[in-house]
């Protein structure tokens, strides 16, 4: 069980440390929504979209 002043530091370190974006999806984008649903981490899967795109810019 987690304490309330783990809680609280763990609210305080994602406030002051942690960059949060937001994606939204329309309707007709339902077979992008579906591919990302299916992936297991989903973060990590577009941070290695992102690095590889970066990667494609340097060349």
């Amino acid at each position: 069980m987690v304490s309330e002043a783990q809680k609280r530091a763990a609210a305080k370190y994602n406030r002051e440390k942690m960059v949060q974006r937001v994606v939204r999806f329309s309707p007709n984008e339902r077979d992008l929504l579906a591919h990302l649903d299916a992936q297991p981490n989903k973060a990590g899967y577009l941070k290695a979209l992102i690095r590889a795109d970066m990667e494609q810019s340097r060349e």
